[in-house]
C-alpha cells in the first residue's frame, strides 16, 4: 500500500511562496447530465429494472358492424441493471501533516474529488459508446477505414435516423432577437464531442456559434454551438480511440495510425443513471491512530472516497455515434 510521505509532499524551508496551490486541469462531468435519474433505494437490492411498454400498431383497418374486433395486448421490454462500486484512497504519513506548511488533507480530499468525477464520467461515457448504433465519417466500412473528419452529411443522417425512431428532443428551440448576427436554434438532441472534433465542427457550413444564439437563455453548461436539430457540448473526456485505424492519413492526429474520435448523439430518454440513495458520492477521512493496533505509532491517516452507481442504455436506438478523424 503505496504512503504519500514527505518524499513526495516536500516541506518548504524558509522558503515564501503561494498557498493558494495551483489548480488541476479537470475535465467535466458531462456524461452524466442528460440522463433520465433513477435513484436506487438503500436496502432495496443491487439492481434496478426499467420497464418499456411497446407501442401498439395502428387500427387501420375499418370495424365491422356489429362485429367485435379482435382487440390488442399489451407487451413489455425489460432492462436489468446491477450497481457497481467505485473508489480509491490516499495514504498520508504523520510527518507530512507535522511539517508542510500545506493543508495536505484537505488538497487530497480535492484531488480525489477530482479523481472521482472523472472516474464516474468515464464509466458512463464507456456505457454510452458501447451503443449499437454507429456510424462512420463519410461512410466507412468501419473504424480500421476511417481517413477523414465530421462533415455536416455525417450529422444530416444521424438526425435523420434518430427522427425515423421517433426520439423525442432533448432542448426546446430558441427564438431569434433582433440583435445583428443572431438567430434561432430549432429543438435540439444533445451531442458530446471532443476539442479536437470542435475544430473541425465550427467549420462545417451551417454550424452556429453559441455566441450567436438568438438568446442566452437556456444555453447549457460546456455548450459550444449548434448544427440544425443537434446542440454540442464538449469534453476532454469523450471517447478517443488512439492509433485505431488501419493506416496513417496525413493532415489527421495520430501517431502509428489515426486517431478515431466518437461524437455521441443522445435524445432524451435514451438512458438513465441510478446512484444509490445516500451512497452516490462519499468522502472517508480517517484519522492518524484511527486503525488501532494496525498504526500503534499513529504513523498513517487515510483519505478516500466511494461512488455507488450504474449507467444504463434504455433505448438503443435514441442514441448514436458517430466516428471520425480529427484534423490535425
Amino acid at each position: 500500500m503505496p504512503t504519500t510521505t514527505i518524499t513526495q509532499v516536500v516541506p518548504g524551508v524558509q522558503a515564501f511562496y503561494d498557498r493558494n496551490l495551483l489548480s488541476r486541469a479537470q475535465p467535466n462531468d458531462v456524461h452524466g447530465r442528460f440522463g433520465q435519474k433513477r435513484p436506487i433505494a438503500t436496502r432495496s437490492g443491487n439492481q434496478i429494472k426499467f420497464r418499456r411498454y411497446s407501442q401498439l400498431a395502428a387500427a387501420t383497418t375499418a370495424l365491422t358492424e356489429g362485429v367485435t374486433p379482435t382487440g390488442s395486448s399489451l407487451a413489455v421490454t425489460d432492462i436489468t441493471s446491477t450497481l457497481a462500486q467505485y473508489g480509491d484512497f490516499i495514504t498520508l504519513s504523520d510527518l507530512v501533516s507535522m511539517v508542510n506548511q500545506d493543508a495536505v488533507v484537505t488538497e487530497a480530499t480535492d484531488v480525489l474529488g477530482d479523481q472521482a468525477g472523472t472516474t464516474i464520467d468515464l464509466t458512463r461515457r464507456d456505457v454510452l459508446v458501447a451503443g449499437s448504433n454507429v456510424a462512420y465519417a463519410t461512410a466507412a466500412a468501419n473504424r480500421l477505414a476511417l481517413v477523414t473528419k465530421l462533415t455536416g452529411a455525417d450529422l444530416d443522417k444521424a438526425i435523420r435516423f434518430l427522427k425515423n425512431q421517433n426520439a423525442k428532443f432533448m432542448k426546446e428551440g430558441i427564438s431569434p432577437t433582433d440583435n445583428v448576427g443572431t438567430g434561432a436554434i430549432r429543438k435540439a438532441f444533445i451531442a458530446i464531442v471532443h476539442p479536437d472534433v470542435e475544430f473541425d465542427l465550427e467549420a462545417i457550413s451551417g454550424f452556429r456559434a453559441v455566441s450567436d444564439y438568438g438568446s442566452q437563455q437556456g444555453v447549457i453548461e460546456d455548450e459550444i454551438g449548434a448544427y440544425k436539430n443537434i446542440r454540442f457540448v464538449t469534453s476532454t473526456n469523450a471517447k478517443v480511440w488512439t492509433n485505431a485505424t488501419t493506416s496513417l492519413t496525413a493532415g489527421f492526429k495520430g501517431g502509428s495510425s489515426n486517431d478515431v474520435y466518437a461524437t455521441l448523439i443522445l435524445a432524451a430518454e435514451s438512458y438513465g443513471v441510478s446512484p444509490l440513495s445516500g451512497q452516490a458520492m462519499n468522502t472517508y477521512v480517517k484519522a492518524l491512530g484511527s486503525a488501532g493496533t494496525a498504526d500503534p505509532l499513529e504513523q498513517r491517516s487515510t483519505v478516500g472516497w466511494k461512488a455507488t452507481t450504474v449507467t444504463t442504455i434504455l433505448n438503443q436506438t435514441w442514441l448514436i455515434r458517430i466516428e471520425s478523424l480529427a484534423s490535425a
